[in-house]
């Protein structure tokens, strides 16, 4: 059979292989797990919900029966079908860029990744749908040529059955390999089970991946294309036990999520932090916070600068200093509003107009805003924009942490009226905020600095008090990759351009 047929990947050489052409499987092969259901559950709850979710889980028994004691094909269809039935085919593929490839570059196998990396020509042979996983084969690891199986769709819909010749499996891939290379014979292939002997037969050197689960998955840094922007709410990756005690946490959580929130909205702001404390919120304090401004002998308020992880960062920073800070935003939906304990401003993105408003605010006192514009997961600071510093020389950088065990508080594809909700869903979610020290005024524009040198100073100060990497991307470069638009929120105001909205 195929593990004493051919030798392990780790006696292929990498030297020398840029003119080669490689074909690689992928669960098993590419990623270090066997099992696909992971990926599939993610689908089936991004796009489907809890409900879907729950559908895939209880099909789960009979595709691992069928998958095991009848054929590979006829488990990996169930899977399908549970998944796939009924979704728009834009839905899959929106997921498939924006979520997917976050859990699929944290699993990759170095020895395969060794090999498939330092050849020239990459061709990925999957039993999984070409709809799930192209998009991170060809745009995060370089892939060539990908051959998965087909879904079947009837008007922009799944209908949760394969395209001829059917699942990507045994003959099916070795047909599939023969009709895209043509005569030319691939010069490496790599399997890591028997059904992928036919398709590794064809090639002029074939390598067994041998299942190893203690060996560690790839680092980011070796990826070709770091992930800095990816959506979702799951925070893990949903294995069947995973999937399950979600499932059963959800109605839990979100009663938790509501007692949570409306602790934040009706209680004065100096008992909110111990009210958080109580019901499982952990708000840890860093660094010495400046007094509040006095506006009776004319000082004109704090501006404090904060970096970007959900948009409740304004409010845990209104609860580290006990007293409501006011926030413009760029966008925050109804709901957001209604919820929130502190005052918040939208800019309209008008310069001049959003310049004028901020000076407005800065005079009844002090203000919090988040020049980056949009949220970002990983440990990037994207760009600031530099109208902050044109406006006022009392600057107070604040860098936020927050940590999440089950769900993402963010989204670029979704409704953002749950972000609050699902962040405090988390059973223990927790929120860092460190004051650092206010700018000096030789630092700041009245000294003769540029806006761009302060604002890049303070994203370059924050970054290091938290171990970040600044870069140039926006907002637009986020919700290009992620959602297909450049994040505009276009809608009729409901209240006054000018007026302050409590919520």
């Amino acid at each position: 059979m195929a593990k004493t047929t051919f030798p392990t990947v780790n006696k292929c050489t990498s030297i020398g292989r840029e003119q080669h052409a490689v074909v690689a499987d992928m669960d098993g092969t590419l990623l270090r797990g066997r099992s696909s259901f992971p990926y599939f559950a993610l689908v089936a709850f991004e796009v489907g919900g809890i409900l879907r979710l729950l559908f895939l889980l209880l099909a789960t028994p009979l595709a691992g029966l069928l998958y095991y004691f009848v054929s590979e094909s006829a488990g990996i269809q169930v899977l399908v079908f549970a998944t796939f039935s009924g979704m728009r085919v834009s839905d899959i593929e929106s997921v498939a860029r924006a979520v997917l490839p976050k859990f699929y570059s944290s699993d990759l196998h170095p020895e395969t990744w060794r090999v498939f990396s330092a050849c020239g020509k990459r061709c990925v042979l999957t039993a999984n749908p070409t709809i799930m996983v192209e998009a991170f084969l060809k745009d995060v690891l370089g892939a060539d040529l990908v051959l998965g199986t087909k879904i079947a769709t009837y008007k922009g819909r799944a209908t949760g059955l394969v395209c001829k010749p059917g699942v990507l499996v045994g003959k099916n891939k070795a047909d599939a390999l023969e009709k895209a290379f043509g005569e030319t014979q691939p010069d490496i292939g790599l399997g890591d089970r028997d059904t992928d002997t036919p398709f590794m037969s064809l090639c002029k050197e074939a390598f067994i991946v041998l299942p190893q689960p203690e060996v560690k998955p790839v680092t980011m840094d070796k990826l070709p294309k770091p992930i800095i922007f990816h959506d979702g709410r799951l925070v893990q990756k949903p294995t069947p036990l995973v999937a399950l005690l979600t499932i059963l946490w959800i109605p839990t959580g979100f009663l938790l999520a509501c007692l949570r929130i409306t602790a934040g909205a009706i209680l004065p702001m100096p008992l909110v932090y111990y009210a958080f404390m109580a019901l499982g919120v952990r708000v840890t304090i860093k660094g010495t916070p400046p007094p509040q401004a006095k506006k009776s002998i004319g000082q004109s308020g704090v501006l404090f600068i904060c970096s970007h992880r959900t948009l409740l960062d304004p409010i845990f920073l209104s609860t580290a200093l006990g007293r409501a800070i006011p926030a413009v935003t760029y966008s925050v939906s109804r709901l957001s509003e209604i919820i929130s304990p502190i005052k918040t401003v939208r800019l309209n993105r008008d310069r001049a107009k959003d310049a004028s408003m901020i000076k407005k605010l800065l005079e009844e006192g002090d203000l919090a805003i988040c020049p980056e514009g949009t949220t970002c997961r990983e440990p990037f600071l994207l760009r600031f924009s530099a109208l902050f510093a044109e406006l006022t020389d009392q600057l107070v950088p604040v860098a936020m942490v927050n940590r999440m065990s089950m769900f993402h508080g963010t989204t670029a594809r979704g409704w953002k009226g749950m972000d609050p909700f699902y962040f405090f869903m988390n059973p223990s979610p927790a929120y860092e905020v460190t004051f650092l020290n206010k700018l000096p005024l030789e630092l700041t524009c009245s000294s003769g600095k540029s806006s761009y040198e302060v604002a890049n100073y303070i994203q370059s100060v924050i970054a290091a008090t938290l171990s970040y990497e600044c870069t140039s991307f926006t907002r637009k470069d986020k919700y290009r990759a992620l959602a297909g638009n450049d994040g505009t929120v276009v809608e009729k105001p409901l209240l006054e351009a000018n007026k302050v909205m409590g919520c």
